[in-house]
Formats: C-alpha cells, structure tokens, sequence
C-alpha cells in the first residue's frame, strides 16, 4: 500500500540539485524588463504625468499609464466570496485619478534591461496633490475623515452579521461576564521567491505568461477577458514556484499589465518583483481587531459570545473579496459549543497595501482571540485552562455539528471529530499534570517557565470541484494531469501514492503534469487547503476507472469474473489467494491489440468542506532581564482523518509553525500616520530563522475519517499555523504569573513583558 507510506518526495531531487526551473530563469531572445512605479503617496490625487523625457531614453521601448490601457478596461474583480457591493472599490492594473498606498501601480516601463528601465523611471514626471492618509480602523470611520471609494460613501465598505440563538438572552443568565479588546498585527507570507512573470506574445496574437501560480486556470480565464482574447489564444504556464503561502498566485495588477506590454512589443517582456516592492505591493494579511464580550458561569462554561470585528482591508479589494473576514467569522466558535453567539465584522478601507489571505486566514486571527479568551475566562475563576476546554468543547455525539455561521459560501458543520482525545494527548506529551511542581521548583531558581495550550478547528476540501485525467502508458508508467497547481505541498508525491494505489505501480513510475493551460483542460488549483482532498479525491476516481478497463481486459482473457481479480506490484492477481494471474505488462500488450486507450477523466465534485482539527502546546521560559521568550518545548497533535503520506503532513505542521511563530514574536507590518510602511525589509521585519524555531513535536492522528471522499482524508496545509499565537501567548502569561501583564495583541513583544518586570520592581519598591 502507497497510501499511508512515509515515503520521499519526488519534488526535492530537482530543486535540492538546482534543476529547477523558476520564472526568473527563464530567458527568451530579444527578451526585455519591466519596471513598475509605483506611488509614493499614501493617498493622493494624480495631477499629471509626464512620459516625454523618459520615452526618449536610449533602450525603452514602452511607457505606459492608465490613459494608454484600453478605455473599456475593467477593474480586477474578485475569484472568491464577492459581493456587488464591493465593486467600486476594485483595483485597475494602473491607478487612474488617485493613488490609495504606498506602492500603488502608476506607470509601467519596458526596456532592454532593468537597469536602463529603472534609469528611465527617474525620468517620469509624476505631480501629485497629496491628502491626508487613512491609517486606523477606527480612525476611517471618524466623521469628516476622506472617503476612499466615493461611489460606496463610506470607509466602512461592507458589514457581515452572524448570530446564533440569542446573545443579549443569554448575556442576561451569566453570572460572570467579560470584556476584552484583541489586536492581531498586519504581516504576510514572505516567500523565499518574489512575484515574477515573463509574457511572451508573436504575430499571431497569442500570447503565453510564465511564472503563474495557485489559480492558473481561473488567472487565464480573467487574463484573456481584461486583454478580450479567446481563451485559447491565452496560455498560462506554472514554473517551480519559491513559496506561495496564499499571497502568491492571485491575480494582481502586473498579470494584466505584463502579457499586454508583450503583445504590443511583440516581444518577450520579463518582470520580477523585487523585495521591496514585495514589501509594499503583494498582499498584505491579519489586521484585526476585535472587541469580545463572553458570559460564562462558575462551572467555566462559556454560554454566550459577542464579538464585533474591524479588518483592515487597505487600498482596495483584491481577488479574495470578503473570504477572510468570512472565515473568521465562521471559524471564530472553533471546536466549542457556545448556547450564544454574535459576531460582526466590519470591513474597512485604509491607506494601505490591500489584504488578502495568508495560511489559515481568518483562522489565525479567530483562534488568538477565541484561545486567549478561554484562558482568561479560566484565570478568572482560577481554573485549569485546559479543563475549560475540556468542559466547552463540541461533544463527539453532537455530531455533525453546525455552529450555524457562513463561510466560503457554505453554513460550518464539522463531519465528525473527539476534541477531548487530541488536547489530552497534548497534556500527556507535555506532562501537564506535573508541570505545576517543575514550575515551582523552576521559580525556586529564579526561572519563569510556563505551558499555554490551544485548540482549533480547522477547514479543508473546499470544492465545488476539481479535474484529474489518468493514462497507463504502454511502457507500464503512469501520467496524470491535474489541475491542482504545485505550490511546495507535495501534489507530485501525494497523487502518485493515489495512483500507486489504485493501479499497483510503484509512486516512482508515476508522473504527475499540472500548471499548463495547454496541457491540463480546467482546474480549480490549490488554495484553501484542497489539494489532497478534492484534487486527491479526482486522481482516485480517475485511477480506478483505468484499473476497471484492466482488470476488465484480464477477465475477458482468463475467462473469469472481472470481479476475481486486483492489482499488485505491476500483477494481476487473484484476490481469493493471491496468485498472479498475468503480468501487467501482458495485459498492456493486450489492451493496445484491442484498442483499449487506457486514459481516463474525473471531476470530482463535493458541496461540503471538511474538518481537521487539533491541539498546540507551548513550553517557553522569559527571560527576566531582556524579557525575551524562549520556546523550550513544542506540540502539535492533529487528526485528519488519513494521512497519504506522513511525512509530508509533518513538513506541513512543522513549517506551518514556523510561520505561525513568525505572527507571534516577530513579523509586522508597520505604517506611520502618513501611512508609509517602516518596516519595509529584512532590517525592520523580523522572520525567525533555523535559530529561532523549536524542534516540534508532532502527533498525527487518523481517528476521524471523513466521510465525505473515499480515501478519508481530510487538509493538513493551515493546521500548523492557526494556533501557534495563542499556545505561546497562553505559555507566557503562565509564566507571568503574578506580574502584571496581559497579552490582549500580537506580535508579543519582549519590551512588553519586560516593562511588566519594571512594573513589577516599581509596585514593590
């Protein structure tokens, strides 16, 4: 069996001896750069720009601004979750009468070479009537404060409104009740490759873009109608790809403004994004505050939950329209079952880069509030956190189980999960149950050492489809096409364990194509964690229609029942004993006699997600000089469902924390009040390094599988990072005891905790 094997990735030989291939190696004769400007301002209108003394510029060969883009130009509009109220404040590939942040496209320059297009660039003579910026939630909805999107009359651009039974009923009954404002930090995926694409277009009219990612199907459907080409005359082309985390593959302003640069030139045109205007360009992510309120009684029983949410949506909405704040929304309860619930969300436009989503979106964010609410509740009533837990947790009999709240466009109703089962393994690995004691004798040194534990729900599978074709060669190799793209997942390895599976070939024989629109017919790609469950699901179904051609094949010419016979080890065997009964290569030859075409298609359908879910647990010890944090021991145990390939699901945990640490300690984007970003690089913007991450402990658990595709599977690709901030936050007020310190925002910093200390010394003294 393939399916369940810890085996390699067939990814890695290729990128570890550099034969990978990435946009920006890609080279073309006659091949030219481009160079984006981009605004300055945060918010200005344009007066003029002035091309002449740049198009004079030995090598330039295009300057373009919005009055040369075609005039019926549409703006960019969105892939996921959109609303028609939120077309006004789309982005155009160019900004046309007012910039609304810093790094929003204006111009774009083509020349021979980067450098003789970023010297033309100079030359460009923008007059801008500068305004004032919008930079806080709050702040925008002030009255008199500048309108960004005058056709919506309001900063405030849409508001999302979920209820379950009766909060302000059931506030009533609780004899406790508590107030709390929560801010999780602006930052995003910071990929080791930034955006890049190279357009190359001839006298036919055609024209091919690589570096595509995530979406290529949906990317070429919107790129040919912005250009109002066929779809055929629009060919996107996946290359390896350094990183995608959920910014990169959307389509943004350059997808439009490169292919079109090349189909005027009728020349290869190649622009790569650098750092910096990654910093300020590619999607943002998180920002969030929320103001909870949670009624609860002696007992830790949390009845009722109210929680309006302001989101920092920047400049404009981008692809995924109201994806995140809706994810939040619906994930907000996690894996509780609170009698109450009110949450409103409240989606606001800022002078800055527009957001859109990061691994786990909207579930980063719901899970530091959710998490740090339930260990404030049990500090309150000076109870076991995880015991609180363990008292609000949805029941495994109530399922499934709906917490009657919408997301992606479909009511959450968990499949099936034992909540209890994973957070008690999480305390046995952490040894909960003595820690109080190694605590107190830790104290005794003169160390602070504390646990913190978080638990989540997580979404995976979201369809509403995806396609798979499967062809057994003649040679005995396998290729399958899927349209599913490969953003560092694994897809090549997992799908062909599926296949191995279903036809009895080794994975190694198995070749998997997708990210080519000429190659793959339609696809959905990867995003939302689906590529195992609806991609995987299809390359199954694909798979067992060629195998019931085979054994079909055999049957007829061993004159037996088809129904006798399987597949193993490139046989045909008996099931009742297990005897070969044919090589596969003889009923190769066979079928290719016959005229057999062993290839097959499926769309797999599925109308519902499913639901993983799990449990972190952090083990830290502060500093009490720097107030720095150390993480001396890290958990995640995580069921979903089946696991295809283990070894994979643990890379995804262990490098879905390690981002997830990065929203904890490090990573923000930061504006000033003129809404310029300050920490625009790897100077200001801290990620962890191979220093700063732990070694992690994971634990996979298959004791729910899904019911909802046939192999049970349920995503793995978010489950790492959601619950990082909490569990460590959690671990830090646990060792803070006594000080006077609450972590209520993100990135926890260790000036905060080391003015508790001060605080502390001072209140003493």
């Amino acid at each position: 069996m393939s399916i369940g094997a810890r085996l390699k990735r067939l990814e890695d030989y290729d990128l570890l001896t550099g034969r990978g291939e990435y946009v920006g190696d890609i080279q073309f004769p006659d091949q030219c750069e481009a160079v984006i400007i981009r605004s300055p301002h945060a918010y200005a209108k344009i007066c003029s720009i002035d091309i002449t003394e740049a198009s004079q510029f030995p090598g330039v060969s295009l300057i373009l601004t919005a009055e040369q883009l075609p005039n019926d130009l549409s703006p960019i509009p969105m892939r996921l979750s959109p609303d028609p109220k939120l077309e006004h404040a789309l982005q155009y590939p160019l900004a046309k009468d007012y910039v609304r942040y810093v790094g929003d496209p204006v111009a774009i320059i083509v020349a021979d070479n980067r450098y003789i297009a970023e010297d033309a660039a100079d030359l460009v003579k923008i007059k801008y009537q500068v305004l004032q910026a919008v930079t806080d939630v709050y702040q925008a909805l002030e009255p008199n404060v500048p309108v960004l999107h005058s056709k919506i009359g309001s900063n405030k651009l849409f508001v999302i409104h979920s209820k379950k039974g009766s909060f302000e009923e059931q506030i009533k009954e609780c004899k406790h009740v508590l107030e709390q404002e929560l801010y999780v930090q602006r930052h995003t995926g910071i990929p080791l490759e930034t955006r890049g694409l190279l357009a190359v277009s001839d006298n036919t009219e055609k024209v091919t873009v690589y570096g595509a990612a995530k979406v290529v199907h949906f990317n070429q459907q919107l790129l040919a109608k912005l250009l109002g080409k066929n779809i055929e005359d629009v060919r996107l082309v996946e290359t390896d790809c350094g990183g995608g985390f959920g910014p990169r593959g959307e389509f943004y302003p350059e997808d439009y403004l490169i292919p079109y640069a090349a189909l005027q030139l009728k020349r290869p045109v190649k622009w790569i994004e650098d750092r910096l205007e990654h910093f300020k360009a590619t999607n943002h992510s998180r920002e969030q505050k929320h103001n909870v309120t949670v009624g609860f009684d002696d007992n830790g029983r949390i009845l009722a939950l109210r929680d309006e949410i302001f989101m920092d949506q920047g400049g404009y909405v981008r692809t995924h329209g109201i994806t995140v704040p809706g994810l939040t929304q619906g994930m907000l309860p996690g894996p509780y079952d609170f009698a109450a619930i009110e949450l409103i969300t409240n989606l606001v436009a800022t002078n800055k880069t527009p957001v859109g989503t990061y691994r786990g979106p909207g579930r980063f964010e719901g899970t530091f509030v959710r998490e740090r609410i339930v260990d404030m509740v049990a500090d309150k009533l000076q109870m076991d956190p995880t015991e609180v837990r363990k008292i609000n947790f949805i029941p495994p009999e109530k399922m499934p189980y709906t917490n009657g709240i919408s997301a992606l466009g479909q009511i959450v109703e968990f499949d099936n999960g034992d909540y209890s089962s994973v957070l008690d393994k999480a305390r046995d690995h952490m040894d909960w149950e003595n820690f109080p004691a190694k605590q107190a004798e830790a104290r005794k040194q003169g160390r602070l050492i504390g646990q913190g534990y978080a638990s989540f729900v997580e979404k995976s599978g979201f369809g509403p489809w995806e396609f798979a074709e499967v062809e057994l060669l003649q040679n005995g190799n396998v290729v399958c096409k899927t349209g599913i793209a490969e953003v560092g997942q694994g897809i090549k390895t997992t799908y062909a364990q599926i296949c191995s599976d279903q036809l009895g070939i080794p994975y190694s024989k198995i070749k998997v194509l997708h990210g080519d629109t000429d190659i793959v017919e339609k696809g959905n790609g990867a995003f939302a964690t689906r590529g195992t469950v609806v991609g995987g699901t299809a390359i199954w179904y694909a798979a067992g229609l060629v195998k019931e051609k085979l054994l079909q094949c055999a049957a007829d010419f061993l004159g037996v029942p088809k129904e006798e016979l399987t597949l193993d080890s490139e046989q045909i065997v008996f099931i009742s004993n297990r005897e070969i009964a044919l090589p596969l290569q003889t009923v190769l030859d066979l079928c290719n006699s016959r005229g057999i075409l062993l290839k097959e298609q499926y769309t797999f359908h599925i109308d519902h997600m499913t639901y993983p879910y799990g449990s972190h647990a952090a083990e830290v010890e502060i500093d009490q000089e720097t107030g720095a944090v150390s993480i001396l021991k890290y958990y995640i145990g995580y069921d979903l469902g089946k696991a295809v390939n283990p070894l994979l699901v643990e890379g995804q945990l262990i490098g879905g924390m390690a981002q997830g640490l990065g929203g904890t300690l490090y990573e923000e984007l930061a504006y000033d009040n003129n809404g310029q970003l300050i920490t625009g690089s790897f100077m200001d913007y801290l990620i962890p390094t191979s220093m700063e991450v732990p070694e992690i402990s994971t634990e996979i658990f298959e004791n729910s599988p899904s019911t909802l595709n046939p192999l049970g599977v349920k995503g793995a690709g978010e489950g790492g990072t959601v619950a990082v901030a909490p569990a460590i936050a959690n671990a830090v007020m646990n060792a803070m005891k006594g000080y006077s310190l609450e972590i209520t925002s993100l990135p926890i910093r260790a000036e905060q905790i080391k003015k508790a200390f001060k605080n502390s010394v001072a209140e003493k003294m």
